[in-house]
């Protein structure tokens, strides 16, 4: 069986609810790290095989198959088709999936998995209560209440039952909090980013152009008081907002091919998927997932938790990197080693490849050799992916 090589990886920086990629369609955002991709590459369009791009909120401008939509948006010829994806947060490491499965196949050669997810304009939750609220029915079909009578699947009881079962406290999380922020910050300030960002052209208030080109929910002058001092999200729980991820906009991109797609572009690869695993688990806890699938995912690959040089875990909440640590007995000096989705944003859909950019390019800056990424995801699932820098 072929391989999968990881040749660009790129991510827009986030931007903040109402903020400074506010005023882009998702599609046209998407298009933009879909030219970045291409032009890293020198590759000629016409040599994709594919779009693959997660999506959570394919409602409204995420509508009608966004990866077709950004395809069109972009500099790619009308050849290059597109199909969009939802495993909810980690639609974009799902397309990695996918798209590391064609091409290890030989079915396609060069692929383009992406993600996008403007939640300025595409509120989360939308696809669901926007037909409910027009009488066109909910997604818990009577199958599903029979088997979770009276359930509200929700993230955020989720993120709590996690913090209970592995008896986190506020203090911890908190703490872990403020160091997401000074983590970011430190990783910004020392260009730590530089060559993952696609800078993309804003307008701002005053009516001025400005370059996006810095993730713009890190709190700089972040203090662990000041996160303490949060309202909690549930009376008697153990989560805030400050201990909860930043809603995002954003949009990013990882090019993946075979050996025959190597040559053909002529480009050298930055990583090569080594494991990928993907575990249904607890829907109600919902946010666990990660745990187990990182150890089975580990079994599967044959390797152990001090194998791996980096971890990029998804920050929804707090609790579930800190339970994650717990669960796997992995090092906290590996992980999220430049901040994660509490400072730095977390644009649902857009979030898994954008992980992947900053992993492939922190085991490059650090010149370390493996790489392990995962996030939780609604339903109680979680993606796992193992990559070996080149």
């Amino acid at each position: 069986m072929a391989e999968a090589y990881i040749v660009a990886a790129a991510r827009t920086a986030g931007g903040r609810k109402g903020g400074r990629l506010a005023g882009w369609h998702p599609a046209d955002l998407a298009a933009q790290v879909l030219d970045s991709i291409v032009a890293r590459t020198n590759a000629d369009p016409a040599l994709i095989d594919d779009v693959i791009m997660g999506c959570v909120g394919q409602a409204g401008e995420q509508a009608t198959n966004i990866a077709r939509n950004a395809v069109l948006a972009s500099k790619l010829p009308e050849s290059v088709p597109g199909t969009s994806v939802d495993r909810q947060c980690g639609s974009s490491q799902q397309a990695i999936h996918f798209a590391a499965q064609a091409v290890m196949s030989g079915f396609q050669d060069v692929v383009i998995a992406a993600g996008v997810e403007s939640m300025s304009r595409v509120p989360m939750g939308l696809p669901a209560a926007l037909p409910a609220k027009h009488g066109f029915g909910f997604y818990k079909s009577p199958n599903m209440e029979a088997r979770y009578p009276g359930v509200q699947f929700s993230q955020f009881p989720g993120a709590e039952m996690v913090a209970k079962k592995y008896g986190l406290t506020k203090d911890e999380l908190d703490q872990f909090s403020f160091e997401s922020h000074q983590k970011a910050a430190a990783a910004t300030k020392a260009g730590a980013f530089k060559n993952e960002i696609v800078p993309v052209q804003v307008t701002l208030e005053d009516g001025t152009k400005a370059m996006h080109e810095t993730d713009e929910g890190i709190r700089y002058d972040a203090s662990l008081e000041g996160i303490r001092g949060v309202k909690l999200l549930q009376e008697g729980g153990v989560l805030t907002a400050a201990s909860a991820s930043q809603i995002c906009d954003g949009a990013s991109g990882v090019m993946i091919c075979n050996e025959k797609g190597l040559k053909a572009l002529g480009v050298k690869p930055l990583a090569r998927i080594h494991h990928m695993y993907v575990m249904g688990h607890d829907p109600v806890i919902m946010l666990e997932a990660p745990v187990p699938a990182t150890n089975k995912a580990l079994e599967k690959a044959g390797m152990k938790i001090g194998d791996i040089d980096l971890f990029e875990v998804n920050e929804a909440f707090a609790s579930v990197p800190v339970a994650w640590l717990k669960g796997t007995g992995a090092d906290p000096a590996r992980l999220n080693v430049n901040g994660g989705a509490i400072a730095l944003g977390h644009p649902l859909g857009g979030s898994g490849a954008k992980l992947m950019a900053t992993l492939v390019h922190a085991l490059h800056n650090r010149g370390k050799r493996y790489g392990l990424q995962t996030m939780c995801e609604g339903g109680g699932l979680a993606n796992v992916t193992i990559v070996e820098r080149l």
